[in-house]
């Protein structure tokens, strides 16, 4: 894996993330030397062909800030008509990922160690993600540190140039203020229509199993929320199409 030019380039002075190496376990260290090249890409390869990528042409969902990568996986072996991308910054979790994708044959995933904002300002196609997810992100709980968020006017504007009509944003978070935020930004949005209605949360999807951060916000006695927005309130039909069942109504 090529790790030190991306490692050591300059922060822009908002980010929102604090790049955490980490303790490199001797697996974590092989699977990033040895399966990078497999799974691995770079954000100055450019804009992306996917078809080329992948040897196929699918939909692809993204994932940013995937942590350890347990839901990636989970989403790769039980979709493998779908492509997934995703993106992350912090070594240790890409390098276990790495190993699960190589035991499992995951042939369908590919892997960015990058910022999220880089990745889809210069490398993804337009209009071209059926689903982004982004689960637990980074809540910078200060007050002074809100402006590091991640879901912001501008970012939600990005996202409107690689998500395609009718393709769904998830979001969750166990930080109440963070979720109001979430909510706030995106029902100012235009083009965005509220799966679960105006100024509402969503229940649980169903194949989402807890993150690492949600049982430990649930253990610290949290409350969570989901959100999902369909891209372009004309393609509502579409949005919940691809919403299906994943949302179980009887979960909290």
């Amino acid at each position: 894996m090529r790790i030190s030019s991306e490692a050591l380039k300059p922060l822009s002075p908002v980010r929102s993330f604090v790049r955490r190496t980490g303790h490199l376990t001797h697996a974590q260290r092989r699977n990033l030397d040895t399966l990078w090249d497999r799974y691995g890409l770079e954000t100055d390869t450019g804009i992306l062909d996917f078809s080329t990528i992948f040897g196929r042409r699918a939909a692809v969902w993204l994932e940013i800030g995937f942590g350890t990568g347990d839901f990636l996986a989970n989403q790769a072996a039980a979709h493998p008509e779908v492509d997934m991308i995703g993106i992350d910054v912090h070594l240790p979790g890409v390098g276990s990922l790495l190993g699960r994708l190589h035991t499992e044959c995951l042939s369908n995933v590919r892997l960015f160690c990058a910022d999220a904002v880089d990745v889809l300002r210069h490398c993804i196609p337009a209009l071209s993600l059926e689903r982004v997810y982004l689960l637990f992100p980074d809540p910078w709980p200060k007050q002074r540190h809100h402006k590091r968020r991640l879901v912001q006017p501008e970012f939600i504007t990005l996202l409107e140039t690689t998500v395609a009509p009718g393709g769904v944003l998830y979001l969750a978070t166990d930080w109440e203020d963070y979720a109001v935020q979430m909510m706030a930004t995106l029902s100012a949005a235009k083009g965005w229509h509220n799966l679960a209605g105006p100024a509402s949360f969503g229940p649980r999807a169903s194949e989402r199993h807890p993150t690492r951060f949600e049982r430990r916000g649930l253990q610290l006695g949290h409350k969570v929320w989901d959100l999902a927005f369909v891209r372009d309130a004309t393609m509502v039909g579409l949005g919940e199409l691809l919403l299906g069942s994943q949302f179980d109504p009887g979960t909290p």
